[in-house]
């Protein structure tokens, strides 16, 4: 997510609220037991590095707060979908991409991780991996991402990315073919859907690594 976040490490090779992920995860590199949270506000990062680690495990620190008018509009996510999501350490860098049940948050499948790869990759082949395994089961629920650049690229059966071809990432450059040919070959009914992160918090299949 483009959205500017702050970042509270209470145990790690340095200690305090961050602005940065990469900057947080060289602090708690190879910190055995190491203790951090993303927020979504400076305030409450600050509120939050001044109390203890314990009271935020488990919480949804990233959900912005609306006002009722905005949370009407907006409505509630369909539980009965597949959520999919990516992440990448590093950009480049590994790539690992996943589907889970939306409401029991049950993973259905996972791949990678793929060397010399993006976020941006990884959502777009979740999306098309989805579909397919939908497919596959004869389902008709939708599908829930929070990419709108993924969303778009399924939509046009093209992953329009940058990034170029190397020797590392050459097996994921084939999965991004394999997808667009399938996207091509197949028609489908499945609805995609934009996750409403700042309402609905982290999407379930979030792998909780910032």
């Amino acid at each position: 997510m483009s959205k500017k976040k702050f970042y509270v490490i209470w145990k790690g090779n340095k200690i305090g609220v961050f602005t940065s992920w990469n900057v947080c995860k060289k602090h708690i590199k190879d910190f055995k037991g190491a203790q951090y949270k993303a927020f979504v506000n400076k305030e409450n990062a600050e509120k939050a590095f001044k109390g203890n680690y314990e009271d935020y495990v488990g919480k949804n620190t990233q959900k912005v707060q609306l006002s009722e008018e905005e949370l009407k509009l907006i409505g509630s996510p369909i539980l009965e979908s597949l959520s999919v999501d990516a992440a990448c350490s590093g950009n480049p860098g590994k790539m690992e991409y996943r589907g889970v049940n939306t409401k029991t948050k049950k993973q259905l499948f996972i791949q990678g991780p793929f060397e010399n790869g993006t976020n941006n990759i990884g959502e777009f082949l979740a999306l098309v991996h989805g579909l397919g395994y939908l497919k596959n089961i004869k389902s008709n629920i939708p599908i829930y991402s929070d990419s709108k650049i993924a969303i778009n690229w399924v939509k046009k059966g093209q992953c329009r990315t940058n990034l170029p071809i190397t020797k590392e990432n050459k097996l994921l450059f084939d999965l991004v073919k394999r997808a667009e040919i399938w996207l091509k070959d197949n028609k489908y009914s499945t609805r995609i859907l934009k996750w409403e992160t700042k309402a609905w918090g982290e999407i379930p299949a979030d792998f909780g690594r910032k």
